[in-house]
């Protein structure tokens, strides 16, 4: 078996600062990601768990936790007071959510947006979980701090996604949307002001923007601009016009 690599490495170029990814169907017919970093490459399957492991039989750890937690809620009256992930835990589940990490990167480059998304509130849904049932604060934190990361990326694929159909609207409506989750994040944490220099609203922000720059003016706004232009050229006739066809517009144009 040749375990070297180098010729596959030579004919595909790492670059710097750039995330280079390709996708493919391996020998087993099932669908494959390789993201190639400066020492190499990690290939991950684009389904299931990113390893392909099934831990104790289950799709991912986290589902092995939740099962967990519903024995133990079954088992004490419906409650699950009492119930806690010990440190070890909670660090396989966190290395468990990096193989997700770096594949929902993988298909944002990819535009794989659904995917993206999938994988994005699945690491939510860990961060929850971990959050609420770690043995200390301090364990839930070890994960919860790079929320705003995953919620910027999951806003990103969200608004894409939008725009792919070129629905401007529903594109900022997913930014806006975006930007008051991770305002309330930093709300929550006790540190309203750190979302004024988060680097993820500021980037959403910017982002917003651009798209406003570049979103198609409805019939509507389009008349508004002429009346403005035309008042301005003291075109009072023309700005009759333009008032009247406004007048006519039905709501939503």
């Amino acid at each position: 078996m040749d375990f070297d690599i180098s010729s596959l490495l030579e004919n595909w170029q790492y670059q710097p600062g750039q995330v280079v990814v390709r996708r493919f169907k391996g020998k087993d017919g099932k669908e494959k990601l390789q993201l190639r970093v400066d020492l190499g490459l990690l290939q991950m399957n684009a389904e299931g768990r990113p390893d392909g492991k099934r831990p104790f039989g289950y799709a991912s750890l986290l589902e092995y936790y939740q099962a967990r937690l519903h024995k133990y809620v079954a088992a004490h009256d419906g409650s699950d007071s009492g119930f806690q992930l010990k440190p070890e835990d909670c660090a396989k589940l966190q290395l468990e959510a990096l193989q997700y990490h770096h594949r929902y990167i993988c298909l944002l480059q990819l535009e794989d947006y659904a995917a993206v998304i999938r994988d994005a509130e699945r690491n939510l849904a860990v961060f929850e979980f971990v959050a609420k049932y770690a043995e200390s604060e301090e364990m839930g934190w070890a994960l919860r701090q790079f929320q705003p990361q995953l919620l910027m990326i999951m806003t990103r694929a969200r608004a894409a996604q939008a725009l792919q159909t070129d629905d401007y609207e529903m594109a900022i409506q997913e930014g806006q949307a975006g930007i008051e989750q991770l305002r309330a994040f930093y709300g929550n944490a006790g540190h309203p002001e750190a979302a004024e220099s988060s680097p993820e609203v500021l980037s959403l922000e910017s982002w917003m923007e651009e798209i406003r720059s570049k979103r198609p003016l409805s019939r509507r706004e389009r008349l508004e601009r002429a009346l403005n232009e035309a008042v301005k050229r003291e075109d009072y006739e023309r700005a009759a016009q333009v008032r009247d066809e406004l007048k006519n517009l039905h709501t939503g144009d």
